[in-house]
């Protein structure tokens, strides 16, 4: 991968609001990060998949409704069992995310908006 590094990145399960991951996946371009966005609506097994294949530094997750906060839980266990979580860092964002939430979940970091996802990243490389 060139630049900084891989980030695999998508809007979880149950979800299909995309305007926000696509605008930080711009923004991550623009500052040397390579992208993979597997879309909306993607699985726990989606993103254990792209893990394995694409060795990201970051996976990163979007939810825009909070019904489906509770997929970014269920793909951080998943991502676990499967021996991927250790191997990267993980992102979350969207409207009805917090800091706390990352925390309960196990997510990395929280990011407020694409400039202080890109922040974050830089400085979990550092």
């Amino acid at each position: 991968s060139t630049g900084t590094g891989t980030i695999v990145m998508a809007t979880v399960k149950g979800d299909v609001h995309d305007i926000g991951k696509n605008i930080v996946g711009v923004v991550l371009q623009c500052n040397n990060y390579e992208v993979v966005d597997l879309g909306v609506d993607v699985s726990p097994e989606a993103f254990v998949a792209a893990g394995e294949k694409e060795s990201p530094r970051f996976v990163m997750m979007s939810a825009l409704i909070t019904l489906t906060m509770d997929s970014m839980r269920k793909t951080i266990q998943i991502m676990d069992a499967a021996g991927v979580r250790k191997q990267v860092r993980v992102g979350i964002g969207g409207a009805p995310v917090t800091q706390k939430f990352a925390d309960e979940i196990g997510a990395d970091f929280y990011g407020s908006d694409a400039y202080g996802c890109v922040e974050k990243c830089n400085q979990l490389l550092q």
